[in-house]
């Protein structure tokens, strides 16, 4: 039951991109809005890193395996960002690029997003059985501008409406089984092991964060957005002390 749990709220967390790329197709947004939701979504993951990922780790496996796997994390990211933004994903969370020609590439990007977001929340169910609120709600908010200013990039472009909703749905899909095998892969770990994975996590997402979300959050919606990402951070934190 819990694996199964893991995949559900894994597939939770990744549907909203393509929640997002249904209303990039159909309905659209202004850039501005998607920027706001963008740093919204960015404060969420800020805290949700800190308190839910980061500080587990250092509870299950002290300082030095949450620091191991923070920054291996942060460096397989760095590397495998590099290599996508070279095929043409640099810019996949932006609204305002058109980004037909690089649809593999932003959809290896979005994988390499939410892989660790979702394996996450399969680790995060091994304490205690109970998902967390706060991270499955920071994961949904973090991949609905994606989806939405990748969609709407793509339909600029010209890519069928059928091509891009089956490249998201297949985003999510993934986000799901990677949720359920972090789930499974750790049940039996070792708890410093479970602390290296999480903080792996983590690290891949500040890095993520730093490198993508907040940079073209800033770049679309304006000195705003700061204050929009200290209210996602709050509103997480909440979450997180009230689970």
């Amino acid at each position: 039951m819990g694996a199964l749990a893991a995949g559900f709220w894994g597939f939770v967390g990744g549907a909203s991109l393509l929640l997002g790329a249904l209303v990039g197709i159909y309905a659209g947004a202004s850039r501005r809005t998607i920027a706001t939701v963008m740093a919204l979504g960015a404060g969420v993951l800020i805290s949700s890193v800190a308190f839910e990922l980061m500080d587990e780790a250092y509870q299950l496996g002290g300082f030095d395996a949450s620091a191991l796997g923070l920054l291996l994390g942060a460096v397989a990211f760095f590397f495998a960002d590099r290599a996508v933004n070279r095929r043409g994903g640099a810019r996949r969370k932006n609204p305002g690029d058109k980004q037909g020609d690089s649809a593999s590439a932003i959809a290896i990007g979005a994988l390499m997003d939410g892989i660790p977001e979702s394996a996450a929340i399969g680790i995060s169910l091994l304490e205690g059985g109970n998902f967390s609120a706060a991270l499955v709600a920071a994961i949904f908010l973090s991949n609905v501008p994606e989806g939405l200013s990748s969609a709407s990039g793509m339909k600029q472009a010209g890519r069928p409406t059928a091509h891009i909703l089956a490249l998201w749905a297949g985003v999510t899909l993934v986000s799901a089984l990677a949720a359920l095998l972090g789930y499974l892969f750790l049940a039996g770990a070792s708890e410093d092991v479970t602390a290296l994975i999480q903080a792996f996590a983590a690290g891949a997402i500040l890095t993520m964060l730093a490198s993508t979300m907040m940079p073209e959050a800033y770049e679309e919606g304006g000195e705003v957005v700061g204050l929009v990402t200290a209210a996602g951070f709050l509103l997480s934190f909440i979450l997180s002390h009230l689970e």
